[in-house]
């Protein structure tokens, strides 16, 4: 053999075992990526339910009760304020800016009864 056949071949080996380790390469990183995704996703732990000196704090300071499940949020005064498993408090333009969306609560029954005197003192007679 001649010295350009061996360099030639020697080059060869080098190219063909750099191509084998960039094939393990990449069947290692297809094998980590269909392990990962075979894998169960683990939930975060939901934070403790808040207190009743939370809720009070957080009514004070004029807070929502932001559910992070349903992506809504709940004022102050109706049963679900801070009572739902997964939320947290925040302001009402921090909720509305995060894309969270106001709760369609039913109006409490005081508030009906004042809507009801407000529109029948208004109707004509």
């Amino acid at each position: 053999m001649n010295r350009l056949s061996i360099k030639f071949m020697t080059a060869a080996l080098a190219t063909a075992s750099l191509l084998s380790l960039g094939a393990v390469s990449l069947s290692a990183q297809a094998t980590a990526t269909a392990t990962a995704t075979k894998m169960p996703k683990v939930k975060a732990p939901a934070a403790p339910a808040p207190s009743a000196a939370d809720i009070a704090d957080a009514t004070s300071k004029g807070m929502v009760w932001v559910n992070l499940n349903t992506k809504v949020y709940h004022k102050a005064g109706v049963p679900t304020y801070g009572t739902t498993k997964n939320g947290k408090f925040m302001s009402e333009a921090d909720a509305k800016a995060a894309g969270y969306k106001a709760a369609q609560e039913p109006m409490a029954k005081g508030a009906k009864k004042a809507a009801a005197t407000a529109t029948s003192t208004m109707a004509p007679k």
